[in-house]
Formats: structure tokens, C-alpha cells, sequence
């Protein structure tokens, strides 16, 4: 899980970047990164695997999702069933705060802005009107589609069929100031997550005491290193699950080395067993 920093160019003449998505999830890549913009992901229909900050869950029926400046993400086309399409719109957060400046009439959309810090998963009708006004914005001129995108954030500021998918904020500036030692921790995870992993070597890795990293990895990603790896194994797993493999076979090549501690950890983060999850996707 490598966190690779993105470097998002808006559309020609625009503040924004519009993305209108729709081909077999195999064409995406989806890499766990990040960006200073602010990123609104329409999913249509259907499911996949929805990773914000340390957020790891299944989504059914669609997906509207606000991310905050700098949250770590991954695309939600993970682990998603044919065909995939998305809108994602992002935007850079200095021209949103220039507005909020200027316009006290976006007052409301301040405290949209600071929920997304946390990842925001809007539920209920706002969904399908969320996907309405995305699909008209498609063949908008780009003045027109800023004034819509404004628009999108009024209606989603006031509503409130939301969950919060982080119960801490993530620190925009400390993600950006400690980049090149959670990417060391996050790359060590990534090639070793199929063996047991000492805690020890990965201190060792980025030079500091087994308690002083326990104590940084949780203030940085506000979940412990364990959860952590948990997390990690249970994302590859799900996209095993979906190969011609057995539980047991997935449990032990994701690094796991008991079934009923698999079976416990998958539902724990997913709501769902493994079987269960196979069975559905």
C-alpha cells in the first residue's frame, strides 16, 4: 500500500477536473493516494470496496462519497462487479476557500468542508439527486459547471443522511509533512503483509523505539499498526475471494494463520463474512 501522491491538472479552462468514467474495473488503476484537492466520487450502481483514510467497507447500490484535502484513498472500483462507472470531480481548496472569504452566503458549505477532513458517505435520496445534477454538469461549459458544483455543495451541506467514515479527522499537514516515512511503513506492509510481520523491523525501519512508533503510527492514521495490517490483508483478500480460491487458501496467502481469526477480522471490517462476500460478488 504504497501512498503515492497525485498530481490532479484541471480541465482547460477550469478550476476543476471532471472525470465521467465508465469501463471494466480492470482498466483502473487503484492505488492507495492522495491529493491536496478535494474529491467527490459518484459511483452509479453497484458494489465494490470503499477505502477512505483508515476507513475500510463494502458499498451496495452506488456510492456519493466527499473527501477531504489529503485523506488517503483508494478508487472504489476495487473488488467491483462490471460495469463501472463514476463521476469524480475534484478541486483544488484554495479556490474554495477564496469563495467562502468572499461569499458569506457559503457559510454552510465551511462545515461540509471540515466533515470531509473525515471522509463523508451520503445515504437516502440525496444520492439520486447528487447523480442528477453530476450527469447534467457532463456537458456544461466550465463557468457553468463551477456554478453547479457549487450548487451540489449547497445540497449536500444541508442535508444531513450522512455517516462520517473516520472518527478522527485526518491531519491534512501531518500527512503531507511525514509523506516519505508512512510511505517506508505502508511499502514495508505491502511486501511483507503474506509473512508475520515484526513490529521491531518496522521501528527499526524509520529509526525510532517500538513504543514511540506505536505512538506515531496511531497519531498519524488514528488506528493502531496492527489494525492497520489487518485492514491491508482483509483489502487483498477481498480481491482474492473473488478468484477461484478457497477461504482457507485466501486466509494463509493474505497472512493470516487461522481461519477463525480470518473469518473474525473479515467481518469485523467488512460486516460480512468471507464466504458471504463471495456469495455476493
Amino acid at each position: 500500500m504504497k501512498i503515492h501522491y497525485e498530481i490532479i491538472k484541471p480541465d482547460e479552462n477550469s478550476s476543476i477536473r471532471f472525470l465521467h468514467q465508465n469501463k471494466p474495473t480492470k482498466e483502473f488503476v487503484w492505488e492507495y493516494h492522495y491529493h491536496p484537492e478535494y474529491e467527490l466520487v459518484c459511483v452509479f450502481e453497484g458494489a465494490g470496496t470503499r477505502h477512505v483514510g483508515s476507513h475500510l467497507s463494502v458499498y451496495e447500490d452506488g456510492d456519493l462519497v466527499f473527501i477531504g484535502s489529503n485523506v488517503p484513498h483508494s478508487g472504489f472500483g476495487l473488488n467491483a462487479r462490471d460495469p463501472h462507472e463514476e463521476i469524480v470531480i475534484q478541486i483544488k481548496p484554495e479556490v474554495l476557500d477564496g469563495l467562502l472569504r468572499c461569499f458569506p452566503e457559503m457559510k454552510n458549505i465551511s462545515g461540509l468542508l471540515e466533515r470531509s477532513k473525515h471522509g463523508i458517505k451520503f445515504n437516502g435520496p440525496v444520492k439520486t439527486e447528487i447523480k442528477k445534477m453530476l450527469i447534467n454538469m457532463k456537458e456544461m461549459k466550465p463557468f457553468e459547471k463551477v456554478v453547479a458544483l457549487l450548487e451540489v455543495f449547497n445540497v449536500l451541506a444541508n442535508d444531513d443522511t450522512y455517516d462520517i467514515l473516520n472518527k478522527q479527522p485526518i491531519v491534512a499537514r501531518l500527512i503531507s509533512k511525514h509523506r516519505s516515512r508512512l510511505q517506508k511503513i505502508f511499502t514495508y506492509v505491502e511486501n511483507y503483509y503474506q509473512k508475520d510481520i515484526d513490529i521491531q523491523e518496522v521501528a527499526d525501519l524509520v529509526n525510532i523505539s517500538v513504543p514511540s512508533f506505536c505512538n506515531y503510527f496511531k497519531r498519524m492514521t488514528h488506528i493502531t499498526f496492527t489494525e492497520f495490517v489487518n485492514r491491508y490483508r482483509v483489502q487483498k483478500s477481498c480481491m482474492l475471494l473473488l478468484q477461484d480460491k478457497t477461504v482457507a487458501e485466501v486466509c494463509f496467502e493474505c497472512g493470516f494463520n487461522n481461519v477463525t481469526y480470518f473469518n473474525k477480522i473479515f467481518r469485523k471490517i467488512i460486516n460480512k463474512t468471507p464466504s458471504e462476500f463471495r456469495k455476493e460478488n
